[in-house]
């Protein structure tokens, strides 16, 4: 398949508007609570929404089934662990939203998941 800029460029679109939906909208307080619990099951709940949204973008964008079963499977372990990051960071430094550092550790964290996005979309372009 031969894959132009302008698709992957709205595949990172897709995804993003994806990550939005899940992150700000689908995100329930279950979700959120007890967020510095590793194995908090309300943080896989949340990352099975991503990769559930995530299968919808692939598979509209006719990913083959092989690789879309590693891309997910990465998805979640690479977003439990980013969202994990983040928890423990504001966690340990008792970090509201009145402070800066929440913040800079909320960008850091919508950053490397928006880093993914890329990720994915080249791993999609090299299909």
């Amino acid at each position: 398949m031969t894959v132009s800029a302008t698709m992957v460029l709205l595949l990172v679109l897709a995804l993003q508007v994806k990550h939005l939906v899940a992150d700000f909208y689908l995100q329930t307080a279950y979700m959120l609570s007890r967020r510095g619990r590793y194995l908090h099951p309300g943080r896989a709940l949340h990352c099975l929404v991503h990769i559930l949204g995530t299968t919808l973008v692939l598979f509209v964008f006719g990913t083959p089934p092989g690789p879309l079963a590693a891309i997910l499977l990465a998805e979640f372990v690479i977003h439990f662990h980013i969202d994990w990051g983040k928890a423990q960071i504001v966690a340990r430094r008792s970090l509201t939203p009145e402070d800066a550092a929440y913040w800079h550790a909320t960008g850091v964290d919508q950053a490397l998941h928006h880093a993914t996005y890329i990720g994915i979309a080249g791993i999609w372009a090299g299909l």
